[in-house]
């Protein structure tokens, strides 16, 4: 390293793979919950750590905050919340007809405000709102900069072993602006 120059990484860098993460924030709690680790981010993925944080606790209501990525408003995600919610019409036919027709038409059944599993689509580059990226940030800072893990079990381990610290700690994040107006 030199003053004013970007960090490298040496020629002998060995990648041992990733690893992704998805997860849940509890807004009033400041708890991350039903952790999910694997080695991709599908949209079976994103259906199987939903339906996890839902199989917690069967009858109550939910509400998950997310951005605009496509796995969250998947065919898998519908057919999930309507299994759960015994939801009886008929979803239709991926690309071609009813709820399944298009991604819109699926985030409008999944945002209904009427469902009891509801999903709230954040605007695009609007990550500072979803607390779970501020979470994020703070899991790269106080663990994954500059760090280095032998296989991708030790990350996971380690993931799971900050995650339980978090959580013993943890309180609701205190949202404060003191920087100038946002009105224009």
């Amino acid at each position: 390293m030199q003053s004013g120059r970007v960090e490298r990484r040496e020629f002998e860098y060995v990648r041992h793979g990733t690893q992704s993460l998805i997860a849940n924030f509890q807004v009033a709690t400041g708890r991350v919950v039903s952790p999910s680790i694997g080695s991709t981010r599908t949209e079976a993925d994103f259906a199987a750590h939903i339906a996890q944080t839902i199989a917690a606790d069967p009858e109550a209501g939910y509400l998950f905050v997310v951005d605009q990525l496509n796995t969250h408003q998947s065919e898998r995600l519908v057919q999930l919340v309507a299994q759960v919610e015994g939801y009886a019409d008929d979803l239709g036919v991926k690309g071609e007809t009813g709820i399944l027709a298009s991604m819109a038409s699926r985030a409008a059944f999944l945002s209904d405000p009427q469902r009891r599993i509801r999903f709230v689509y954040l605007p695009k580059h609007t990550s500072w709102l979803n607390q779970v990226e501020i979470w994020f940030s703070i899991l790269v800072r106080r663990l994954l900069k500059r760090a280095s893990f032998g296989s991708t079990a030790d990350l996971r381990e380690r993931i799971l072993a900050f995650i339980a610290y978090f959580n013993r700690q943890a309180k609701p994040f205190r949202w404060t602006y003191s920087g100038r107006s946002l009105c224009v």
